[in-house]
């Protein structure tokens, strides 16, 4: 067999002719309505029908600041593997589903335009990208399943639908309540079909045809209609409109609602029949789907009547047409500029009032923000090049402290409410200091640093760095600061200022990070962590108990060891006035364990830990000579030494040989210069 046959017999066995029959299935309208008595949901409205998708998928609610929030999977775009996934805004997301959900069930929000609105590259695009594709796959599941019509002529000739309208929306105006109580008769009423509206133009005209011709018995006149599947394509056109603003010279609301077919005029006799008009407008191709509208606030004048028109009353007004109706979703995104125009200008009033505006800004949370970077640069796409630990999450910290709004009050730095943001404990603040500090940032998240940039300059480091074979956090940041001189959308030379300013904010935690990373690996001794944990513990039960503590070595009953344990407490800034609360918080936490049926361990309370890592750090910084890096000069004792810490690295940490010695290289460096404050 030859490569080209052996190929052609893959491709054989992977094909799913029983799906392509079914995805193009072809029947009378006698079957479609044995279809929709069965399964009523196949003549849902566009709103219901991509409410039901995102839904569908699933929800999970956690609390964040003593407030409930639901993350709803889809937004995890399972149809993609997460390609488009969308991270750090749950709670704008609800809002979003919240006006899905009224629209679906016909509160008000169907009648509006949803407007996404926030700064650049903050995933207004891949929100609307996600809901197109999504119902495009879902359109091809049982569950998203939905149906259209042609007209078979006396010639045979097949005409489709040109806005590839529900079939339902042929039954007579007179008989239309009595059909659809029998078939909403077993859904709730939030759930009910409903046929609103007339047929397009042309369907009208066959309509009125056949009717002529059967002398009013429809019975007859769905003999000439043939139900079929109907898949949402955007590259098909089919139930799926983009419009995309162009020079305003060259802007024509025909792009919206279908032009003349100059063409037919001549076979038809008139610019007014509708076989001689192309209903190839936006508005047309997206009935029963989504139309995007991007940068919608760019539109001229004459788009924006139309737009409204079409959200209001789910009309559109082809030339030479009357109103025509649809059924869609429309859906907007614009930015911070032209929305503040939009706010300016008396004459969009109309607009305004008709726009349900769900901002989307970015990201505050910065293990959300390093999840979007970490899509795209991760070691599954990136396999000849190492990015050594915490590059992302430095790159994401700086791009979080740009977006953040200096607290008011609380004496607390921009660091410190990035970690509180982040869910991490800083000492003297609670979730409802937390609260306080998201109400009074009313516009945080709209301004600062993009993804993209961020995106950018990581990508810029990976090429450059090339032969190198790996990045680290400082390449990185060398190529952010280097950018902004640059960056066409960063003018001001204050904010210029700012963000370099909070490059040595991150750059200062970054040596803290790697300085607490190296000192862990130094103390990595299990089991000399173990035995100062059980030391420490031996001591504390005695202290709280007022008992005292054998010596095992002497025999002999000693009063607890209190240099031992102040030692451990000063690591973690546990002042001696406080140092009584803290030991009985200790043992309560052990008692509290133990009627659980759980072992204290060293590693148990995370507090403890960090304490006991930099007593064991301190206890042996002087025997790992970390300064010998820095010089020419090395023993074999030493060198072991270091080698013992660097695999650990490696091993526990995620660097490789060369990351591990330049992280090694740089913490020396730190002690050398005697900066050895323990964090």
């Amino acid at each position: 067999m030859g490569n080209g046959s052996e190929l052609l017999s893959i491709v054989k066995s992977l094909q799913n002719t029983e799906e392509f029959k079914e995805l193009w299935w072809e029947g009378s309208y006698e079957e479609y309505l044995d279809i929709v008595a069965k399964n009523p949901k196949v003549a849902r409205s566009a709103f219901q029908r991509v409410y039901d998708m995102v839904i569908s998928f699933g929800s999970e609610e956690y609390t964040e600041y003593k407030k409930k929030i639901t993350r709803y999977k889809f937004f995890n775009d399972p149809y993609g593997n997460g390609g488009d996934a969308i991270f750090g805004l749950d709670i704008h997301l609800m809002k979003l589903v919240q006006v899905l959900k009224a629209a679906a069930r016909r509160y008000g929000t169907e009648k509006r335009v949803i407007l996404l609105h926030g700064p650049v590259g903050s995933s207004k695009s891949t929100v609307a990208r996600l809901l197109k594709k999504s119902l495009e796959l879902y359109s091809r599941t049982p569950e998203g399943i939905m149906y259209t019509y042609s007209w078979i002529l006396e010639d045979g000739t097949e005409v489709p639908s040109p806005m590839h309208e529900e079939p339902l929306k042929l039954l007579p105006e007179e008989v239309r309540k009595e059909v659809l109580a029998k078939i909403n008769a077993s859904l709730p009423d939030n759930e009910q079909i409903r046929i609103l509206g007339d047929l397009n133009p042309l369907c009208r005209y066959y309509y009125a045809h056949f009717m002529s011709k059967y002398k009013g018995d429809w019975s007859e006149l769905i003999k000439h209609i043939k139900v079929r599947r109907m898949i949402i394509s955007e590259r098909d056109r089919s139930g799926i409109g983009t419009f995309q603003p162009k020079d305003e010279k060259n802007q024509d609301s025909t792009e919206l609602s279908g032009d003349i077919n100059y063409r037919k005029i001549a076979e038809y006799g008139s610019d007014s029949d509708p076989r001689a008009f192309n209903f190839d407008g936006e508005f047309n191709v997206a009935n029963r789907g989504i139309i995007e509208f991007i940068e919608v606030l760019k539109l001229d004048v004459a788009f924006l009547y139309d737009l409204l028109t079409a959200s209001q009353e789910h009309k559109i007004k082809p030339k030479k047409f009357a109103q025509t109706d649809i059924d869609e979703v429309i859906l907007g995104h614009t930015n911070e500029p032209e929305y503040r125009k939009l706010q300016n200008n008396e004459f969009m009033e109309a607009l305004r009032d008709r726009t349900i505006k769900i901002d989307v800004p970015y990201i505050t949370r910065l293990s959300e923000e390093i999840k979007v970077y970490e899509k795209d640069f991760n070691s599954n796409k990136i396999k000849d090049m190492h990015i050594a630990p915490h590059t992302i999450e430095i790159a994401a910290m700086w791009a979080v402290l740009s977006r953040l709004e200096e607290p008011k009050k609380h004496q607390l730095t921009l660091l410190q409410k990035l970690k509180l943001y982040n869910g991490q404990m800083v000492p003297g603040f609670t979730e409802d200091n937390v609260k306080e500090l998201r109400k009074e940032a009313v516009r945080e998240g709209m301004n600062g640093i993009s993804p993209r940039y961020i995106q950018d300059k990581i990508s810029n480091a990976l090429v450059k760095y090339a032969d190198e074979k790996y990045i680290n956090p400082f390449m990185v940041m060398n190529e952010l600061d280097a950018g902004l001189k640059h960056h066409s959308l960063i003018v001001n030379e204050d904010d210029k200022k700012k963000y370099k300013e909070l490059l040595a904010t991150v750059k200062e935690e970054y040596e803290n990070i790697v300085k607490s990373e190296v000192q862990r690996a130094i103390s990595a001794d299990e089991d000399a962590i173990r035995n100062l944990c059980g030391n420490y513990i031996e001591n504390v039960k005695a202290y709280t108990q007022k008992e005292k503590v054998k010596n095992k070595y002497t025999g002999n009953y000693e009063q607890p060891d209190e240099n031992l344990m102040r030692a451990i407490e000063e690591k973690i800034d546990i002042p001696e006035s406080r140092k009584d609360d803290f030991r009985r918080e200790i043992m309560n936490y052990i008692g509290a364990l133990a009627i659980e049926g759980r072992t204290f361990e060293y590693n148990t309370n995370a507090r403890l830990q960090k304490a006991l890592e930099l007593k064991l750090f301190e206890d042996r910084k002087d025997s790992i000579k970390l300064t010998s890096l820095l010089s020419n000069v090395m023993d074999e004792k030493a060198q072991q030494q270091i080698d013992i810490v660097k695999e650990r690295l490696i091993k526990n940490y995620g660097y490789n040989e060369a990351s591990a010695t330049d992280v090694l290289n740089f913490v020396a460096s730190i002690f050398a210069r005697g900066d050895v404050k323990d964090r």
